[in-house]
């Protein structure tokens, strides 16, 4: 009997077809936080112009992990902790980034980069174009964003639409440890301010990524699944929740290509517009608000390219038109979830309400997108 290869790309179990099964060659896999941490700390290697600084970076927690020992490898005069004073410390490392340094900034929360707006907007972002090019802005500003133990209104918000919609400032919100650590890398390395999103249950992801260093630069979304039936793009964490859905649709006959933009601005439309051109179909799910969200600009992007080409369905999911509650069964209404996104494109599909929610297969909650990269 002919061996026929096949490698399924969350995990190498059945090709169907009497096909065999040859696993493929498996990377060393690191989590999500080891990855960023790992990403730092060659890059601090490398050059030592790379500087990590912010609340808490240098305290026993390490931020989630993602700074452990590298304080004790570089020193407080390369990784130290800062008081709690966003506007100050933001513009402390936009003088650093202007004097010739390439600091990486952690703010922890994303709802606190509210405090510098001005600095960011104002500054980081107009600098280079208010002096001809002359200033160059390598800065870092690292962020978490997203639900865990129901942090409520002023601890869970996913913001990044705000900095999207600012000239100058580059915005990347990787979902696997792979692209966490060469996100993080290709920022690292830019000469423009970037703003790293990191959604604080994707540190729990685990996944291949290389030893040496690489860059995962802007300009490419990557398709995660492949379909013909609906075009799925999942921002951030809702990566994960597409793919759960993916699974769901393939329950009831319907195939979706899934899609992770990874770098938000600037964005690779075009891989976007390609599959619903195929599909007819688009559903964006956010972690955040839908109106004027990363969502909405998404969906107008590609009804701006396909308009009069090709008729299209869209549909745009995310929080709730409310702050944030505390409890968890108000959070499970608050944020959309695969059961629920499945439901939505179901109904694009059939060009109606069906009102079919699947049945929860609770063995989906540990997917974790192992490739292909």
């Amino acid at each position: 009997m002919e061996t026929t290869l096949c490698i399924d790309q969350y995990s190498p179990k059945s090709c169907g077809n009497g096909a065999s099964v040859v696993a493929p060659k498996l990377e060393r896999t690191l989590s999500y936080v080891d990855a960023v941490r790992e990403a730092t700390d060659q890059e601090m290697e490398r050059d030592p112009a790379v500087i990590l600084f912010g609340l808490d970076v240098d305290d026993p927690k390490a931020i989630q992990g993602t700074t452990r020992g590298l304080v004790e490898k570089y020193g407080p005069e390369r990784v130290f902790g800062t008081p709690l004073s966003e506007d100050a410390m933001t513009g402390v490392a936009i003088g650093a980034a202007m004097a010739g340094l390439r600091p990486i900034h952690v703010h922890i929360r994303m709802d606190f980069l509210m405090l510098s707006m001005n600095q960011l907007v104002n500054v980081a972002a107009k600098s280079a174009y208010m002096y001809g090019g002359k200033v160059k802005m390598p800065l870092v500003v690292r962020s978490m964003i997203g639900k865990s133990w129901g942090q409520g209104a002023q601890h869970s918000q996913g913001l990044y639409s705000f900095f999207m919609h600012v000239p100058g400032l580059k915005v990347v919100a990787p979902t696997n440890p792979y692209d966490a650590k060469g996100c993080l890398i290709a920022a690292i390395r830019d000469d423009n301010p970037v703003m790293y999103v990191e959604h604080r249950i994707l540190h729990f992801q685990k996944g291949p990524v290389p030893e040496k260093p690489y860059a995962v630069n802007p300009g490419k979304a990557r398709i995660t699944a492949p379909g013909e039936d609906v075009t799925l793009v999942g921002i951030s964490y809702m990566q994960l929740e597409c793919l759960r859905a993916q699974r769901y649709l393939e329950d009831v006959g319907i195939t979706a290509e899934v899609i992770d933009p990874i770098w938000l601005a600037p964005l690779d439309v075009d891989t976007i517009v390609e599959s619903v051109r195929k599909t007819g179909r688009l559903c964006v799910v956010d972690n955040g608000w839908t109106t004027c969200g990363a969502s909405a600009e998404i969906i107008a992007l590609v009804c701006e390219r396909l308009q009069g080409t090709r008729d299209i369905r869209v549909q745009r999911l995310g929080f709730a038109p409310t702050t944030c509650p505390t409890s968890p069964p108000l959070e499970a209404e608050f944020y959309p979830d695969a059961r629920r996104i499945a439901s939505v494109c179901n109904d694009l599909v059939h060009g109606k309400k069906a009102g079919w929610l699947p049945a929860e297969r609770p063995e989906l909650k540990d997917l974790e997108f192992k490739g292909p990269f």
